[in-house]
């Protein structure tokens, strides 16, 4: 596992931008999300990504404090932090394929992926680039191609709307062009946690994420050198 405290951008894989236009910011913010308790979407219990209180118990996990990331082989999660220690972003690789994972704040009574997905829709359509909406495991997907320094790249957006939570997954290669070849990335996302917590938070705050003490303090001394620790499935702290 490779952690990265370095501020570029996280190297060949694209980093996609919030899709949060502030036009909207401040009907999002005016919203109470702690109103009834009818209504509350949750995600399939036999799969997830979980809420804290429903995950499986005796699963390996890499524990980022709201999320929770599954031991799974042959996948590298690379997570790129602010010199404060504070996570920016979290990107799965596995072979040529990625998957930036991101977890937000959501009302109790509906879910926001409808929103949200449509906002991407006209964020990547102002940026030149079609997409089309397609069927996929979690419900409605969106997907694209970009163009980027290396050439064109499949995109994916898929998410997942929780208890007063909300996963936004974007897939990155050939697992954004062919679902069947995610395999692994597909497998950490079925295994996701989120521990949203109990304090009030804005809709569509991204939920705190925070590097293991042990990972950060091997990060800290890597700053005078490259700027990156890489910790080995042995090395990594985990959470069961």
């Amino acid at each position: 596992m490779i952690f990265s405290r370095s501020r570029g951008s996280g190297g060949r894989h694209q980093k996609v931008d919030d899709a949060r236009r502030a036009r909207h910011a401040g009907d999002r913010r005016a919203r109470d999300e702690f109103g009834s308790d009818n209504g509350e979407r949750v995600p399939s219990a036999t799969t997830g990504p979980y809420d804290v209180t429903a995950a499986p118990d005796g699963v390996e996990r890499l524990d980022l404090g709201s999320m929770q990331i599954p031991a799974v082989p042959d996948v590298e999660v690379r997570v790129q932090a602010a010199p404060d220690g504070q996570v920016q972003q979290v990107v799965l690789v596995s072979g040529e394929s990625a998957l930036q994972l991101g977890v937000f704040a959501a009302p109790r009574t509906e879910g926001i992926w409808d929103e949200v997905r449509e906002e991407i829709r006209e964020q990547l359509a102002g940026d030149g680039f079609a997409s089309e909406e397609i069927d996929g495991a979690y419900g409605t997907e969106l997907r694209s191609q970009i163009r980027t320094p290396e050439g064109a790249m499949d995109i994916r957006f898929v998410g997942i709307d929780g208890p007063r939570w909300m996963v936004r997954a974007v897939f990155q290669g050939p697992a954004a062009a062919d679902p069947a070849q995610a395999g692994p990335l597909a497998a950490c996302l079925e295994g996701l946690v989120v521990d949203r917590g109990s304090e009030a938070m804005p809709v569509r705050e991204p939920l705190p994420l925070r590097l293991p003490r042990e990972v950060a303090q091997q990060a800290e001394q890597s700053d005078g050198t490259d700027g990156m620790a890489v910790v080995t499935d042995e090395q990594a702290p985990r959470q069961a």
